[in-house]
């Protein structure tokens, strides 16, 4: 059975534009692919602390105590052995919510999801052979120097070893010459048609 890990972080909850693209998305790809197990990961519900000093010092301990299947390795366990990956957050900020930066913080652990040869180079140990991440923008910012979230999941993919990183947007929601509903339904028929290479 697929294991499908979908990581929620839309701050907004069922409100979110961004939550109602994923969420089609998933229903039309669990449809084609009635066996696959997804589970969902709420960053917001799961109040992650940021890496303050004292987390940092319980991570080290515990990290060179060789002790990461310890609670606080879970996340990065769990996004380890999932078979693929569908992330969705709002874009904030030039990036994404703070939450999902912690969550993703949390998750970077050596020796989890990623590693070191023995030549020091960095390689990926995450099993996931696809990411999806979704999103929504008020503006137009998609390929240019203002969509920094873009850059960094390509950049994580490419450190936890994924092979492949699609995104998944719809822009322009915020623009009041826009047809809104018009511009969410093109999105989501471009999740239909995603959803069956995925």
């Amino acid at each position: 059975m697929e294991n499908l890990l979908f990581v929620n972080a839309c701050v907004r909850g069922e409100r979110s534009r961004t939550l109602k693209l994923a969420r089609h998305f998933l229903t039309r790809y669990q449809a084609l692919h009635p066996d696959t197990a997804v589970t969902e990961v709420d960053v917001c519900a799961q109040r992650l602390p940021p890496q303050y000093p004292e987390v940092l010092d319980e991570r080290d301990a515990l990290w060179n105590a060789g002790k990461l299947d310890q609670p606080m390795f879970a996340p990065a366990r769990q996004f380890a052995g999932a078979d693929k990956i569908v992330m969705a957050a709002p874009f904030w900020d030039l990036s994404f919510p703070a939450a999902l930066k912690i969550y993703l913080e949390r998750i970077s652990v050596t020796d989890i999801t990623f590693g070191y040869d023995a030549d020091g180079n960095s390689i990926g140990l995450c099993r996931a052979s696809k990411l999806l991440y979704i999103t929504t923008r008020g503006g137009y910012y998609a390929n240019t120097p203002l969509d920094v979230a873009t850059v960094h999941i390509q950049g994580l993919g490419v450190m936890y070893g994924i092979p492949e990183v699609q995104f998944l947007d719809a822009e322009g929601l915020d623009d009041v010459r826009n047809d809104k509903q018009a511009l969410l339904a093109a999105a989501m028929e471009r999740a239909d048609a995603l959803a069956e290479v995925f």
